[in-house]
């Protein structure tokens, strides 16, 4: 319990002192993470749409692929994009690795799958009534699509929370393709092992409590839009039933 408070003193101190190395290791951490869970929205958002309105050959393939990356160890993304940038690697020429760009890569893959696999689930559980009572009412295909997606908009909220947890507490591949470089490529997750590394354990304490505390204030942004989106749903479905 001493440590704790110790901890939780030092955070406050960290925080009020507006440390200059402690800012850095923040902002770069929502830099990164942040550029990453809107790339793999970008990416994931889309795909999972798309796999859950179609039939095609082969889409049982792709979503069990989708799925699969559920379970990728982050070790094995960070290894990849590790020998992909690397000086022998066939991207090496950018010159990428130990960049923030990398990490950016590595979180984007990681995110990625979260993102697209609870998309499809959020899609493909939305009756497919919807479409079509959309088109005899006149709408396009496009439309009628659109408005399919959009009676999933709670779930792919929940994608969304996903990918950001999946992203701003990763810790391995981060380390492996970013080196963990003081004010270049250093995040709070590798702050944190490298304080406890040292021994510093009030310190790492510390960031970890400033992690959980931004983690908390994105997650419950993102969880009061999802139930005021719900909240309005529900009271636009209750006047179409008066």
């Amino acid at each position: 319990m001493e440590t704790l408070y110790d901890a939780l003193v030092q955070a406050g101190r960290l925080l009020l002192s507006a440390n200059r190395a402690v800012l850095d290791v923040v902002l770069l951490s929502f830099r990164v993470s942040g550029t990453a869970l809107l790339l793999s929205i970008v990416l994931g958002i889309p795909v999972g749409c798309a796999l859950a309105l179609s039939r095609f050959r082969g889409r049982g393939l792709l979503v069990a692929l989708v799925y699969t990356g559920f379970a990728l160890p982050p070790i094995v993304i960070g290894l990849l994009v590790h020998i992909l940038l690397s000086r022998s690697g066939p991207l090496g020429a950018l010159e990428l690795l130990y960049t923030p760009a990398a990490m950016i890569i590595a979180q984007t893959l990681l995110a990625a799958p979260y993102v697209a696999g609870i998309s499809l689930a959020a899609v493909q559980a939305v009756p497919a009534d919807v479409r079509s009572q959309a088109a005899a009412l006149g709408a396009s295909r496009m439309r009628a699509l659109w408005m399919h997606v959009r009676e999933a908009r709670i779930g792919l909220v929940a994608a969304v929370v996903a990918g950001f947890g999946a992203v701003i507490s990763e810790v391995g591949a981060v380390m492996l393709v970013g080196g963990n470089l003081r004010g270049e490529t250093r995040v709070m997750t590798t702050a944190i092992l490298l304080e406890a590394r040292r021994g510093e354990y009030e310190t790492a304490l510390a960031f970890g409590l400033i992690l959980l505390a931004l983690a908390f204030l994105v997650n419950f942004a993102l969880t009061r839009l999802q139930q005021g989106r719900h909240a309005a749903w529900t009271a636009r479905s209750s006047r179409r039933w008066e």
